[in-house]
């Protein structure tokens, strides 16, 4: 049975003059929908790159001054790469987004997961529980597929598990059935005014619940217990560090929908830890490697460190500029006694001289380079056998990398290649 009512949406676009803003993968996923809604329309495209698209009817709107088509169009869909910042003001009462799209028409059940770190992992988990208890499940948004080629079939039996980056639920109206709230860092502070406007994107998760739905929260942070303060639903707290966080926080949402306690713990069991997120490479000459390649805040990298103990004699760290402060980094990397610190730029040079700062004694030994190849053979030159090396950089990877995936694959494939 068809649940999308088809004839609401012919009748609140068909008469609007569309423009896909951003034309990565949701942008792409928004260009087909539309174009299956309304095969004669023509729709615009913009993005800053000039992009290759093999489709008729569009109107092609690339280059620096992409933003200038917005005053040609009645209705915007925005891509979540795309700041609301820079839109111009006199444009934003245009603009949507195929999460505000989703969530107006979707009527199976949304689990909603956000924060700042360890949302993949739990929208993972809680996919593989409820797929496991063989419900009728999907996994979208930010980690699975984009939502709009979803909405023309399923039942209200579909269930919706929905990574959400904050920059999807900036300027949300609807927030999810059950939401879960890990946590909130610093970070993003390139893409937002402020650290309170990226918080208040992150709250948009719960802020339009209602009596009856369920906000699972991390019970250990501040900053998330202080934005759910006035939510309507029912609150569970859960706790934990790091990966335990994100375990705990997938039960929960399990027993909401009755999962019995056997089936989670197989699923828990059987899950494999995504990549990239303190991710085991293996043990090579001695010395065992882990890609923590999405660690991109000092929090995170924190939390790898607490997790792999005393271990870890040599760390990677360092990368683009986001303005983020490193002290509690330095007085980790300092207090756990890492002997050996190999540091990309930009940010290398400010962690190194944090930690030079509050030494007291006896600083580890430090390199800088701007490569992955010779920071790995610098990490087989000082680390000892029995003991670790992390990359967790701390810092997002754009200075030297194209995106976190690229750092952490060239970390493996270079363990691997000096290893042998």
């Amino acid at each position: 049975m068809v649940f999308l009512n088809i004839n609401m949406i012919l009748n609140e676009f068909k008469n609007k003059r569309i423009l896909i803003l951003g034309f990565g993968k949701e942008g792409r996923d928004a260009f087909l929908f539309f174009r299956k809604m309304f095969p004669d329309k023509i729709i615009g495209i913009a993005d800053r790159n000039k992009v290759k698209v093999k489709a008729k009817r569009i109107k092609k709107h690339f280059g620096n001054d992409y933003l200038k088509s917005l005053k040609k169009y009645d209705l915007v869909i925005k891509s979540p790469g795309i700041p609301f910042k820079i839109i111009p003001k006199t444009e934003l009462k245009k603009i949507i987004t195929q999460t505000d799209i989703f969530f107006n028409y979707c009527k199976g059940r949304i689990i909603g997961v956000t924060g700042t770190k360890g949302k993949s992992t739990t929208s993972s988990l809680i996919f593989e529980i409820l797929k496991k208890a063989k419900l009728k499940v999907h996994l979208v948004g930010n980690i699975g597929k984009p939502v709009l080629s979803l909405l023309d079939f399923g039942t209200k039996k579909d269930i919706y598990v929905y990574e959400l980056s904050s920059h999807q639920l900036y300027n949300l109206k609807k927030s999810p059935q059950v939401a879960v709230f890990l946590n909130i860092y610093h970070e993003h502070l390139d893409y937002y005014r402020s650290f309170k406007d990226y918080a208040l994107a992150k709250a948009n998760i719960t802020r339009y619940q209602q009596k009856g739905d369920f906000l699972i929260f991390n019970s250990q942070d501040r900053t998330v217990k202080a934005f759910i303060a006035k939510t309507k639903a029912k609150k569970i707290p859960v706790k934990g560090k790091y990966y335990e966080l994100n375990k705990e926080a997938a039960k929960a949402v399990a027993k909401i929908f009755k999962v019995p306690s056997k089936t989670i713990a197989k699923a828990i069991k059987d899950f494999k830890p995504l990549p990239h997120r303190l991710e085991l490479i293996g043990k090579y000459k001695g010395i065992t490697f882990y890609n923590d390649a999405l660690a991109t805040i000092p929090e995170a990298t924190i939390a790898a460190m607490d997790t792999l103990g005393r271990k870890v004699e040599t760390t990677m760290l360092g990368g683009f500029d986001r303005k983020i402060d490193f002290k509690k980094l330095a007085e980790k990397v300092l207090k756990n006694g890492v002997r050996t610190v190999i540091l990309f730029p930009t940010t290398g040079k400010k962690i190194w001289k944090e930690i030079v700062r509050q030494a007291k004694k006896e600083k580890p030994n430090h390199f800088f380079v701007n490569n992955m190849e010779k920071a790995v053979k610098i990490a087989y030159q000082y680390t000892g056998q029995g003991n670790i090396c992390l990359l967790s950089t701390a810092s997002s990877s754009f200075s030297i990398f194209k995106n976190y995936e690229e750092k952490g694959n060239l970390f493996k494939k270079y363990v691997k290649k000096y290893g042998a």
